[in-house]
């Protein structure tokens, strides 16, 4: 063993490898030292057991159809629009005494549950009357405003999002509004849903607050200019009338395109919204206060 090889076994703090016994009257070098001992390191690593952990694969699926289109569908609104979007808290303290109270005599009446959505679709049929603008498209160079509302109403299924529209939702009653959003959502998911039940819509609502989102970003569905975001529920310490109470509070999120609505619009639609939820009565009276109403003030 060279002195140097000596060294080696020293600093390593291990003994002459056995493949350097079958070397009789030769001399072993450091060199020789380092071979042996990379060869019983890759000997043992593939006499190792595989465990769970070491097993690495992949699960490759083709796009459906519908994802396809959709994912072009989205690349193109962030490419073909100028998108913003502006958020509000609105104080849900009053949807859900209603909700509450009246749940079962709706659902009896009715033959369907009273949810969240309808007020919101109600309220935004009715904003759109002071923010016209909300509602509009572009269209060949000119602004298409309508002077009816059609909500696409954004439906989570087992193939991916799809939009069906409550058409002329303007001229439904709450409960007629629930009935077409329950028929259409569970057409959708049975994947019973016609592409004249997709087609259209002047401005669309989606719900993230039914997987816990606390806010985000909705993405515009063309050729559409705006959509509205509701989220998650939760109590919140807000500050009432100069004293600090619990409300069950929202955050709502309108995305729109900056081309044909401005920032006064989108914050105005949104102040709008939060005004009617938090005073449903006024969705009674075409969006006015019921009590100026009754005085001839409006």
């Amino acid at each position: 063993v060279s002195p140097q090889a000596r060294r080696l076994l020293d600093e390593k703090a291990i003994s002459l490898p056995d493949t350097t016994h079958n070397r009789p009257n030769k001399r072993i070098t450091a060199k020789d030292i380092l071979q042996a001992i990379s060869s019983q390191v890759q000997q043992g690593t593939q006499a190792m057991p595989t465990t769970q952990s070491d097993i690495r694969t992949e699960n490759r699926q083709k796009m459906s159809t519908l994802r396809r289109k959709l994912s072009g569908r989205l690349v193109a609104v962030k490419n073909q629009t100028a998108m913003l979007t502006s958020f509000q808290e609105v104080d849900m303290s009053a949807v859900l005494a209603i909700r509450k109270k009246y749940q079962k005599d709706f659902l009896d009446a009715h033959g369907v549950k009273l949810g969240l959505m309808a007020f919101f679709t109600k309220a935004v049929t009715l904003a759109t009357r002071w923010y016209p603008q909300v509602n509009g498209r572009i269209e060949d160079d000119h602004i298409v405003l309508p002077d009816y509302v059609d909500v696409g109403i954004a439906v989570s299924t087992p193939k991916g999002l799809v939009v069906p529209v409550v058409r002329n939702a303007q001229s439904l009653t709450i409960a007629q509004i629930e009935q077409k959003i329950a028929d259409l959502a569970q057409r959708a998911r049975n994947n019973k849903i016609g592409i004249q039940d997709l087609s259209g819509g002047t401005i669309s609502i989606t719900n993230g607050g039914v997987f816990g989102s606390m806010l985000s970003t909705p993405l515009i569905n063309p050729p559409q200019s705006a959509i509205l975001g509701i989220h998650n529920i939760t109590d919140r310490p807000v500050a009432i009338d100069g004293k600090v109470e619990i409300r069950p509070m929202m955050y709502i999120a309108l995305s729109y395109d900056h081309r044909i609505i401005d920032g006064r619009e989108s914050v105005g639609f949104l102040i709008k919204i939060k005004e009617l939820i938090e005073e449903p009565t006024k969705l009674l009276y075409d969006g006015s206060d019921p009590i100026q109403k009754l005085l001839d003030l409006q």
